[in-house]
């Protein structure tokens, strides 16, 4: 199926719309807008390859009643991003970045800050079927056509983009049932947002399921249906998401800063840990096989 062949196809650093998935712990600063063309990917990868990092956006600061206290939080946690990009940037050598994981698991407010912090171009795998397919919606295309026409589309999109550099690519939640879509993937580096199945059913449950169309069934319980639909989701997917080459455990990260819960965690606190966590594994790898680069 090659639906997203010859289409072009526009990254957009707008916030999702009504019904879109925001990610699961917060919104992230826009990212910047490149263009390029499934099926012509060796005009645009030039100029991609060519983006050199920008300065960091400073992160969003909100005055509270800790007045100063909040606004150093935040040059804080912005600085030590910044860093910890600086010190993955060679390593990665433009290799993309996918980020995997269930629904609702932030992978799309998390790829934005780190496309933004690495000079990257952030791009959505779902917002890309629907460009191509010309419907507003991935429920819409399931209800119109069929979810296997859906991940016929998904496949041609990270075909394509899998022959790009210097990209941050969000997938949809099912991106990684079909092997093919690994292959392609593991032509750069992913990474796995591991989120509690509880924290995802609390979040989805509050803003509905209508633009997920694997979970939209009616039910008096919004939190129990979602929260069993996960689960068998995740049972079906486990080892699919163990094939990424980077895991970040919201679970374990939250207990490292002695948080209670995960949805203490802000997306910048994800970044940082996805970025050590790139570290380590790059660093692993070149010690054990030579060059990153020849992956």
């Amino acid at each position: 199926m090659e639906a997203a062949a010859g289409l072009a196809m526009q990254s957009r650093a707008v916030g999702p719309g009504p019904g879109r998935r925001s990610g699961a712990l917060g919104g992230a600063g826009p990212a910047r807008a490149a263009s390029l063309r499934v099926g012509g990917p060796a005009a645009a990868a030039p100029a991609l390859r060519a983006r050199a990092a920008r300065p960091v956006a400073p992160l969003c600061c909100v005055q509270t009643s800790r007045g100063h206290q909040s606004l150093h939080n935040s040059v804080d946690e912005a600085l030590l991003l910044k860093r910890k990009a600086e010190e993955v940037q060679f390593e990665l050598n433009g290799r993309c970045i996918y980020l995997v994981g269930m629904m609702g698991s932030g992978k799309s407010t998390v790829g934005k800050i780190l496309a933004e912090v690495l000079g990257y171009s952030y791009f959505d795998s779902d917002s890309l079927v629907e460009q191509a397919v010309g419907m507003p919606s991935v429920a819409q295309i399931f209800k119109v056509h069929s979810e296997a026409f859906f991940r016929d589309s998904e496949s041609s999109v990270l075909r394509d983009l899998s022959s790009m550099h210097r990209l941050v690519v969000a997938t949809g939640g099912g991106a990684v049932i079909r092997p093919v879509n690994w292959r392609y993937m593991k032509k750069g580096l992913s990474i796995m947002l591991d989120v509690p199945l509880d924290a995802l059913a609390k979040r989805i449950a509050q803003v509905g399921t209508a633009s997920r169309p694997l979970l939209d069934q009616p039910s008096a319980d919004p939190y129990t249906a979602a929260f069993t639909k996960l689960s068998v989701l995740a049972e079906q997917r486990g080892d699919a998401y163990a094939n990424a080459d980077v895991r970040v455990s919201l679970e374990e990260l939250a207990a490292k800063k002695g948080h209670d819960d995960v949805s203490q965690l802000t997306p910048t606190d994800i970044a940082v840990e996805a970025l050590q966590k790139i570290k380590n594994f790059v660093t692993e790898h070149s010690m054990a096989s030579g060059p990153f680069d020849d992956l």
